[in-house]
């Protein structure tokens, strides 16, 4: 059972430098903060992506810990780990052996070759143009050491190609064991929660996006998600959609991201209207995870449209960008808006693009925290932490903005500030008062003010924000029904 508390996400490396230290933040700075949960990303021994091109689930990156580290965080905290359902390293033992022995190898049908998609396996580019790509084609080719014969898969993701990041045949029995597999090591150590990581792209068919395919993609996780209840562990698919597909997938009973709130608060603090953001709060489904940042972006397209005017967004997007973020853009002719809006991600610390105005910040974490579902704060968000533009610099990166390590006295000294102390109150608020298991309403309220409220038998509280201050205003019953304001 997921706990309608607040969980923290981080780096394995991101708070410390390993899992030990993780642990130790966890116990000596934040010992009553994350009761929801910690999301740890991907801990795996990994190729490259940080941890998103993982060479196996088994194991533990060993300059990170080990699974006794996993265990030990378990103890105290429920664990979400990634499960990258589309993918796996070609540093993998499995396509390595591909790569030595190509077809005749043990593991060839765990990967997506293209004869698999095209009879002669050859592709066709009228086929492809109708894809959402995530780089400027779907395919790597590879040469096999036994033969010297090329070898096309299927590569979603990746920077390089050939890509590092290897697609998986989602309809071999093969794939279907050793998601098996890392399941069950992953009940062994203690995980409660897996994120199923771009879960969209697993169904590839002619004449498609290749992106959430239906039906055929609800077969997929009906088997995935018997699976995880077999096992006592909760799924939550990540997909970067259309809002009316994550509405479908609400509807077939899965959790669910709420990637649209982050852009909502973003333009409702910056232009000071709060009549988008209410409408949307009053008809948004329940069972989700909200978040704000990530160590991505402020979702955009493809998660908001037909939900945002493109001229409207051009200019919160400049905004941020003027702020010091950089973008991530749609590839795909098909996939942009009508008039060339192709902004996919806003790269940014969220404290960085509201100005680092503390009040603000303050406001779009309450903002956060009362929408129904279950908050997750990114670590540097919860230190307040600004734009890393010299690292974005160091690596060409774009992604690494909102990405910086934090030594133990780094934390220490990020703990000092108002901010981050303020946050700290609002999260222990959230995760104790009883009225955030009742009734959820989004009170009347003039254009330029917000007014929440959450109830359950004597407890209710309401959160009232005046957007010309932005200072959140918090007001709660006590167990004796008097009435306390909130200091935050």
């Amino acid at each position: 059972m997921v706990k309608n508390q607040v969980q923290l996400i981080t780096y394995p490396d991101s708070l410390g430098g390993d899992l030990k230290s993780l642990h130790h933040a966890l116990d000596v700075y934040f010992p009553d903060v994350f009761k929801g949960g910690v999301h740890i990303l991907p801990p795996f021994p990994s190729s490259g992506d940080r941890g998103f091109a993982p060479l196996t689930y088994l194991e533990i990156e060993p300059a990170f810990g080990d699974w006794a580290d996993i265990r030990a965080i378990g103890e105290r905290h429920d664990v979400l780990v990634d499960l990258m359902v589309n993918h796996i390293s070609r540093q993998s033992p499995y396509f390595q052996d591909v790569l030595q022995h190509g077809r005749q190898s043990r593991y060839a049908d765990l990967f997506l070759t293209l004869d698999k998609i095209w009879a002669d396996g050859q592709p066709v580019q009228a086929d492809i143009d109708k894809m959402f790509l995530r780089r400027s084609k779907p395919y790597s080719t590879f040469t096999i050491q036994d033969t010297g014969e090329e070898l096309q898969v299927w590569t979603t993701f990746g920077k390089n190609d050939p890509s590092e990041q290897i697609d998986l045949d989602i309809r071999s029995e093969k794939v279907k064991q050793l998601f098996i597999q890392f399941f069950t090591c992953f009940k062994e150590n203690n995980i409660k929660i897996v994120r199923l990581d771009a879960v969209g792209y697993v169904i590839k068919k002619l004449g498609t996006s290749c992106f959430f395919v239906e039906p055929e993609i609800y077969g997929f996780l009906d088997w995935i998600k018997e699976l995880a209840d077999s096992l006592d562990i909760e799924l939550l698919p990540e997909v970067h959609s259309h809002y009316s597909i994550q509405y479908k997938l609400a509807e077939h009973g899965c959790w669910i991201y709420d990637f649209i709130l982050p852009y909502r608060i973003l333009d409702t603090l910056l232009n000071k209207d709060s009549r988008g953001l209410r409408e949307y709060l009053r008809t948004r489904p329940a069972k989700q995870f909200t978040m704000l940042d990530c160590h991505d972006g402020v979702p955009v397209k493809p998660d908001l449209d037909d939900l945002i005017d493109t001229k409207d967004a051009r200019k919160i997007v400049d905004t941020c960008v003027e702020r010091g973020a950089n973008l991530s853009l749609i590839l795909s002719d098909e996939h942009k808006a009508p008039d060339g809006f192709d902004v996919h991600q806003i790269r940014c610390s969220y404290y960085s693009v509201l100005n680092c105005d503390d009040d603000a910040y303050l406001a779009a974490r309450a903002i956060q925290f009362f929408a129904p579902g279950i908050p997750q704060v990114y670590y540097v968000g919860l230190l307040a932490g600004e734009n890393d533009l010299e690292r974005v610099r160091e690596t060409g990166e774009g992604r690494e903005i909102n990405r910086r390590n934090y030594t133990l006295s780094e934390i220490g000294q990020s703990l000092e500030k108002e901010v981050v102390q303020r946050l700290l109150k609002l999260i222990r608020f959230r995760n104790e008062y009883e009225a955030f298991n009742g009734d959820f309403t989004v009170e009347e309220a003039a254009a330029n003010e917000i007014r929440l409220s959450w109830t359950k038998g004597e407890f209710h509280c309401t959160l009232y924000i005046n957007l010309d201050t932005m200072r959140p205003e918090i007001e709660y019953t006590d167990g004796e029904g008097v009435l306390v304001q909130l200091e935050v």
